[in-house]
């Protein structure tokens, strides 16, 4: 019998964060009856069947009249191995342009199967050696945690401040990190409704993290999957990456809340040039598409022509695609927090009230955990997600995130009501 021990496999497999990505993409699963205010997925119930066919022949339209395909090379695109860098990369950098922007070369585009190997393929590029490690705003997204993890490369925390992210810390970690022999390459940040937090950096704020970056010599790798969902009134902020004049971020781009998560379509944005020893220069996402050749070889074609589809029939801008979207999200992070409000008016419960996106914490005066989980989906009947998830180490976390995203307003009242018994028995 070929039977295996864990202790030697990779390491990162017996890691919380690792544990906590299948975790939470699974548990509402396991309670199918329970109301889940856990899953950060978007709103299903714009999705038709028979878009997709419309994306895909319009994707197919596209490489006919703008490209000047043949039949030959139509049919090649869509059903062969493509290029590792994407087929949909113009289009992508169409997007930016319309929507963030952001001017990019094409060629400055690696098209991912989704943010998350955006996020494998720039950690992976970034740790040469043991000493490199990854600075990340807590709490941070278990996905880059737990990628990290399976490149051995350690994740730094800093600390998040009333502002999102306190500078004080963040210059302290990088200089003790480098007094003890480590090199930072990198801090991941989520300007936009972050996950899990729910915070957004202003616009002094971005700049100044620019600039910090810029004085000790770190880049930023930006994640903005939420950014198109402000709350109603709420004006949306240029991206880092728009602000970016130095080439100091990466930027990493998901289609999965703003057209359709089951393409699993994202993509990175690398301008960074990479001086070679002969002298010669390349582009960092000529480098991605490296480590992706060997990783996923190309992202799937029919995938890509679903994204590149629906961005054709929206001019290339998703803003306009997403008000109901936009709307939907507005109305029911209203209704979680004025429900909050209403239920616990005594101050005994806290929580904050994000200008967008779909997640928000709500912070109690007791421990926070995964037993508490399955006591609240089995005895109450709803679902939430621990904020232990999103920190590293063992310390007691007194929070919880929900979500606003994937739940009917219809099933929002009661959620609540169910949380809130859960609430004051635990009290």
């Amino acid at each position: 019998m070929a039977d295996l021990d864990l202790t030697e496999l990779h390491g990162a497999l017996t890691d919380r964060a690792l544990n906590s990505m299948n975790f939470l993409n699974e548990v509402a699963q396991h309670y199918p009856n329970a109301i889940s205010l856990a899953a950060g997925r978007p709103a299903e119930q714009f999705y038709a069947v028979e878009d997709l066919h419309s994306y895909l022949d319009t994707f197919c339209d596209y490489l006919r009249d703008e490209l000047g395909y043949d039949e030959a090379a139509v049919r090649r695109t869509i059903f062969q191995y493509g290029r590792t860098k994407g087929i949909v990369h113009q289009l992508v950098a169409r997007n930016l342009l319309a929507d963030e922007d952001i001017t990019v070369d094409p060629e400055a585009l690696v098209v991912t199967v989704g943010c998350q190997e955006a996020m494998v393929l720039a950690l992976r590029a970034l740790r040469a050696t043991p000493a490199d490690v990854l600075l990340a705003v807590s709490p941070a997204y278990v996905g880059i945690t737990g990628a990290a993890r399976l490149l051995d490369l350690a994740v730094l925390p800093v600390a998040g401040g009333n502002g999102g992210v306190d500078f004080d810390d963040l210059v302290a970690v990088i200089k003790t990190a480098r007094a003890d022999g480590l090199r930072p390459r990198a801090c991941y940040v989520m300007p936009d409704f972050a996950n899990p937090s729910g915070l957004s950096l202003d616009l002094d704020t971005r700049q100044r993290l620019l600039d910090v970056a810029a004085e000790q010599d770190l880049l930023l790798l930006e994640d903005n999957p939420y950014g198109l969902f402000p709350a109603e009134g709420i004006e949306r902020l240029p991206t880092l990456k728009a602000l970016d004049t130095e080439r100091r971020v990466i930027y990493l781009g998901s289609f999965a809340k703003t057209a359709l998560p089951g393409a699993r379509v994202g993509y990175v944005v690398a301008d960074q040039v990479v001086a070679h020893p002969d002298g010669t220069t390349s582009l960092l996402a000529d480098e991605l598409s490296k480590i992706k050749s060997m990783l996923t070889v190309n992202t799937s074609a029919i995938g890509q022509a679903m994204i590149g589809g629906k961005l054709l029939q929206h001019d290339c801008s998703l803003v306009a695609a997403n008000e109901r979207e936009r709307a939907t999200y507005a109305e029911n992070l209203r209704a979680l927090t004025e429900g909050l409000a209403a239920r616990f008016p005594g101050g005994e419960v806290s929580w904050n009230v994000p200008s967008g996106g779909f997640f928000l914490v709500v912070t109690v005066p007791f421990v926070v955990d995964d037993a508490l989980l399955a006591k609240s989906a089995q005895e109450y009947g709803v679902l939430w997600t621990p904020m232990s998830h999103f920190y590293d180490g063992d310390t007691p976390i007194h929070a919880l995130r929900l979500s606003c995203s994937s739940v009917t307003p219809a099933e929002i009242e009661p959620a609540l009501d169910r949380l809130a018994a859960l609430i004051r028995d635990q009290l």
